[in-house]
C-alpha cells in the first residue's frame, strides 16, 4: 500500500510527495530500489533534500511500566534535493539505497510473520521538513537464513511468534540497536526438555551468525534455566537440504541435552535497551502477538498477521502516532 499526504507544515497548497518501491520482497544486505513522486503546489518550491528513513516497530523495557513499543530509525538516506520544484510541476526522484545485514526478516515463503517494517520520506522545503510518506517494507529472508528455518521445520518445530527487541545481545558482532527473536515450539522429542526457542539471525556480508537460545524446563530438584549458544555457516551453507536439517539438529542437540549453558548471559546474554520518554504501551501494531498461527510444518509456516499491523502504518501516515516513542530511540537508531 501506497501513502499519500498533503505536506502540512508547508499549508494548503503544498507539494504532495508519494514514495513507490519496487514490486517484490528486499533482502537483508540487498538493495532497495523506488522512486520518489513530487507534485508541486500552487506555488513554486525549493527542495532542499529528500531523504528516506528505514523505520521499525520494536518492544522496549520501560523500566518499572513493564515493556513497551516505539519507532526506531535504523538507516537514513539523502536521496535527492537542492532543485526548484514550480508549481503544478510532476517529477520522479529514483533511488537505490542498501539495507543493511541484520533488517529483520518479515515473511517467509510470502506468509508474513508479524514483523513491522516501513520507509518513511522526509521532504525539507524552504526550511520546512515533513515526514509525510510511510510505505511497508517488505524483507524475504537470505538463502542460508531461509534454509535454517526449513531446517527447523523439517525437524518438527512449530513457530509461536516473532518480535523486534530494542537492545543487544552481548558477545556478538550486532551493529543495529534491536535485534529479531523468532520464537519456535519444540517437538515431541524435545518438549520434556525446552519450553520453546529463540532463533535470532545476525547477517554479516561473507557470513550469517545464528544464535540460539532455549528456556530449559527445571527437574524435579532443580530450577529451569536458559542455555545460549550461537553458530556461524557461510551464506552458501552446507551442499544440500539434508545437510542443513543434520547442521540444525546438532546445533538443537548441543543446546538441548547437555545441562550446562552454552554462553552465559554474561557473554552472550541480552542487554536490554530502555524506553526513557514515551507514556503507556503503544497499539497501533501487536508484531508477534499471540494471534500469529502455530506452523513451521515442512518448513511452511502459516502466520495469521492482526489487522493492527497495517494499522500502524495509517496512523504513522496520517495523525503522527507513535512519534513519541521515536524520541527516545532516535540517537541510538540513525544511521
Amino acid at each position: 500500500m501506497v501513502f499519500k499526504r498533503l505536506l502540512g507544515s508547508l499549508g494548503v497548497g503544498g507539494p504532495t510527495v508519494d514514495t513507490v518501491l519496487d514490486a517484490g520482497a528486499a533482502r537483508p544486505g540487498g538493495a532497495l530500489p523506488g522512486q520518489v513522486r513530487l507534485v508541486g503546489g500552487t506555488a513554486d518550491h525549493d527542495v532542499e533534500h529528500v531523504a528516506l528513513e528505514l523505520v521499525a516497530r520494536v518492544e522496549a523495557e520501560q523500566g518499572d511500566h513493564g515493556e513497551g513499543e516505539g519507532v526506531v530509525v535504523f538507516g537514513r538516506h539523502t536521496v535527492g534535493g537542492d532543485f526548484r520544484l514550480a508549481a503544478g510541476e510532476r517529477r520522479s526522484v529514483p533511488f537505490t539505497v542498501p539495507l543493511p545485514w541484520e533488517t529483520p526478516v518479515t515473511e517467509l515463503y510470502g506468509q508474513p510473520l508479524g514483523i513491522v517494517l516501513g520507509v518513511r520520506t522526509e521532504l525539507a522545503v524552504a526550511g520546512a521538513r515533513d515526514k509525510g510518506d510511510l510505505d511497508p517494507l517488505t524483507v524475504a529472508p537470505l538463502p542460508a537464513q531461509e534454509a535454517v528455518l526449513e531446517a527447523f521445520g523439517q525437524l518438527g518445530f512449530g513457530f509461536r511468534s516473532a518480535d523486534l527487541e530494542y537492545g543487544r545481545i552481548g558477545g556478538t558482532g550486532q551493529q543495529l540497536p534491536f535485534y529479531q527473536e523468532i520464537e519456535l515450539t519444540p517437538p515431541p522429542r524435545y518438549a520434556d526438555q525446552v519450553n520453546e526457542i529463540e532463533l535470532t539471525f545476525l547477517a554479516v556480508s561473507g557470513a550469517l551468525e545464528v544464535v540460539l537460545e532455549a528456556d530449559k524446563r527445571g527437574g524435579p530438584f532443580s530450577d529451569g534455566h536458559d542455555a545460549l549458544s550461537r553458530f556461524t555457516v557461510p551464506h552458501e551453507g552446507p551442499a544440500g537440504p539434508q545437510d542443513w536439517n543434520a547442521l540444525v539438529d546438532g546445533w538443537v542437540r548441543e543446546l538441548v541435552e547437555h545441562r550446562a549453558s552454552y554462553g552465559s548471559h554474561a557473554v552472550y546474554g541480552h542487554e536490554p535497551g530502555a524506553l526513557s520518554g514515551g507514556s503507556g504501551t503503544g497499539t497501533a501494531v501487536a508484531a508477534g502477538a499471540a494471534g500469529l498461527a502455530v506452523g513451521v510444518a515442512g518448513g511452511m509456516v502459516a502466520a495469521e498477521v492482526v489487522d493492527e499491523v497495517g494499522d500502524f502504518f495509517e496512523d504513522e501516515s496520517e495523525d503522527g502516532s507513535g512519534a513519541g516513542f521515536e524520541d527516545a530511540f532516535e540517537e541510538d537508531g540513525d544511521a
